[in-house]
């Protein structure tokens, strides 16, 4: 039986909880407009929201809509101050407990984890399988195909209600899942603007990852939200797992594998991997990601810019690059 959630749906609510909640908000988020509309009658917007919930009558806002380019564009959707402290509230309650249990080497919106971590991972299982460059390391890429629009709302509701006994938990996580859905589509999608959204995926993907570790018995295997590799010396095993991950993914999930970005390929002829392509004994950085990185620099050449791409690139072999940005030749 799997682990039950004891928090109640009192603690998640309380007033207290929001306004640590608040707390954790705000941060960074100060001089935004309707952050400090919020904030001037603070106490009055959070003793009117508090009944809601309490009452059940709490409806989830609507989104403002805008895109991005990181690297791809990506459409944002954009919650009301309001509804964006009831997602820090209730993250804050069931991020640890749902911690517990996804696995070690799932690395996307996880603390103590992301991209370095993943990389360093990913050379280690390399150096693991390849018995340190001595044999053939085989590494099977896949990515999901437009991940978050399709990630289905009563599927991820019910694997939420595995886990969370509690059924006014659930009707509030409810009110946050169905306050979305992709465009064309009924009850599918998250934003990529909520934090529970970071919550939801890992949650709703967790059981790939336990389909891969215990069933296919993939013991060299990460994920990074919709991207995941495994490594194996054999690559017969690899190309077996291919029909087997989409049939759950399609079957379980309501996911479908990009057929553009699946493919079995040596370690030796170099492998793309969260904006890094790694070789045996080496990892330079992604054409399209040197390029963008650039870019920002030269439109935002401010010490800290420079600073954090020189801390990115130290995870790599880029001394020219690093002595290129040093010297401002760009």
């Amino acid at each position: 039986m799997k682990i039950q959630l004891t928090h109640t749906f009192e603690e998640i609510i309380s007033l207290e909880n929001l306004l640590k909640a608040w707390k954790e908000f705000v941060r960074g988020k100060r001089n935004k407009k309707d952050v400090q509309i919020f904030q001037m009658r603070l106490m009055d917007n959070i003793l009117a929201l508090h009944p809601d919930l309490v009452n059940h009558t709490y409806k989830h806002g609507g989104y403002q809509a805008f895109k991005i380019n990181d690297p791809k564009p990506r459409d944002i959707h954009k919650a009301m101050v309001r509804d964006r402290l009831l997602h820090h509230a209730i993250y804050r309650i069931l991020y640890p407990f749902f911690e517990k249990t996804f696995i070690a080497d799932s690395f996307s919106c996880r603390l103590d984890k992301g991209t370095h971590k993943s990389i360093n991972r990913f050379c280690k299982f390399s150096r693991i399988v390849g018995k340190n460059n001595t044999r053939t390391c085989w590494i099977l890429k896949c990515d999901i195909r437009k991940f978050f629009a399709n990630i289905d709302h009563a599927v991820l509701l019910e694997f939420l209600r595995e886990y969370i006994p509690d059924k006014d938990i659930l009707w509030l996580l409810g009110e946050v899942v169905n306050s979305f859905n992709t465009k064309g589509k009924t009850d599918a999608g998250l934003p990529l603007g909520n934090l529970t959204s970071q919550l939801f995926v890992n949650v709703y993907m967790n059981k790939f990852d336990q389909f891969v570790k215990h069933k296919l018995k993939a013991r060299y295997y990460i994920r990074y939200a919709d991207d995941f590799v495994i490594f194996s010396e054999s690559k017969d095993y690899l190309a077996n797992c291919i029909p087997k991950i989409s049939e759950f993914l399609q079957k379980e999930l309501k996911l479908k594998l990009h057929p553009d970005k699946v493919f079995i390929k040596t370690l030796a002829s170099g492998v793309d991997f969260l904006g890094w392509i790694s070789f045996p004994d080496h990892r330079v950085l992604r054409t399209t990601t040197k390029r963008r990185m650039l870019k920002r620099i030269k439109n935002n050449p401010a010490r800290e810019t420079l600073d954090s791409y020189l801390g990115m690139l130290g995870h790599g072999n880029t001394e020219k690059l690093r002595i290129h940005i040093e010297n401002k030749n760009f």
